[in-house]
């Protein structure tokens, strides 16, 4: 069994990817700043004798390098980020320290304690509005935002890490992820934990054009174990894989579902198309089965319906 070291552990994915390692026998040491991270994300896996936890931020120069200096896991899992699009257009400069920087000291760390694994949350965000589908992972890269671009910037730094020091390092390229835990409130929220709040307060929602658009949507218990193979599955080399379900959702079918649960509830209303939004996003599945043996098994369905269930 593995001791694996994740940043950003109280998050949305950060906590499923934690529960995950727990469940599979690992030991998993924590750490946050609950800057966007909730304490009861971590409600289970307190319960854990596997899990400790130490509150603290990974940007902090010389705080990680102590934390894994004591703790000497064989892998790190660095969820830690500005999570934002938007916030990383109008904070350029904290986008650069919590995105960029933050994955340098992650990197440092790891090779100046002789970690030899890295697990990076990236993003679809680094391939722009591409519009050549479904996106495979020697797509040129046109990131559109700060955020999209520090990703990218980050997955540069750790692979360059990772050739010099002797690092596996994968990064995971996450599509549009859903499920419990995620914050509607959030600037960065997904349409779909935007939809299950309207519909958990009684109110219809409002799709802008037809609803035909369409979105690699995946279950965030699907994404915990894409991390939990990367982090421990032996022998794996670096690379980078798109996690992803390689079926297309459109925002229709969606609401569907959520209407099963909610008959009471008005139909959608619909608005006019938002200018900048991207029409279809679809991802290839092959290198993260190929590198990984990973395969999405929650169906869109199915992890909608758990979401309006537990919440």
């Amino acid at each position: 069994m593995a001791k694996i070291l994740i940043t950003g552990s109280a998050g949305f994915i950060g906590s499923h990817t934690t529960d995950r390692l727990l469940a599979d026998g690992h030991t998993v040491v924590g750490i946050d700043n609950f800057r966007t991270g909730r304490r009861q994300n971590l409600a289970e896996a307190s319960k854990s004798p596997q899990f400790s936890f130490h509150e603290g931020d990974v940007a902090k120069p010389g705080e990680l390098d102590a934390l894994v200096a004591s703790v000497k896991p064989d892998g790190i899992i660095h969820l830690a980020a500005l999570v934002s699009v938007q916030e990383s257009m109008t904070n350029p400069d904290l986008n650069y320290s919590l995105n960029i920087h933050a994955t340098h000291l992650v990197a440092e760390a790891a090779r100046k304690s002789g970690v030899k694994r890295i697990v990076f949350a990236s993003s679809a965000a680094i391939y722009g509005d591409a519009t050549a589908l479904p996106i495979r992972e020697g797509l040129e890269k046109k990131p559109i935002s700060p955020y999209g671009a520090a990703k990218l910037a980050s997955e540069a730094i750790l692979l360059g890490h990772g050739a010099a020091f002797g690092i596996t390092v994968r990064c995971q390229r996450y599509f549009n992820v859903f499920g419990p835990r995620q914050d509607p409130a959030s600037p960065y929220s997904g349409v779909i934990s935007i939809f299950d709040r309207r519909y958990r307060d009684g109110k219809s929602v409002t799709i802008y054009g037809d609803g035909q658009q369409t979105r690699d949507f995946i279950s965030v218990h699907d994404v915990a174990r894409a991390n939990a193979l990367a982090a421990t599955k032996p022998g794996i080399a670096s690379g980078v894989a798109n996690i992803c379900t390689g079926r297309a959702t459109s925002l229709l079918d969606a609401v569907k579902v959520f209407g099963k649960h909610y008959p009471q509830i008005a139909p959608p209303a619909h608005a006019a198309p938002r200018t900048g939004d991207i029409i279809h996003s679809l991802g290839a599945a092959d290198e993260a089965h190929a590198a990984l043996g990973f395969s999405a098994q929650v169906s869109v369905e199915d992890g909608l319906t758990e979401l309006i269930r537990v919440g």
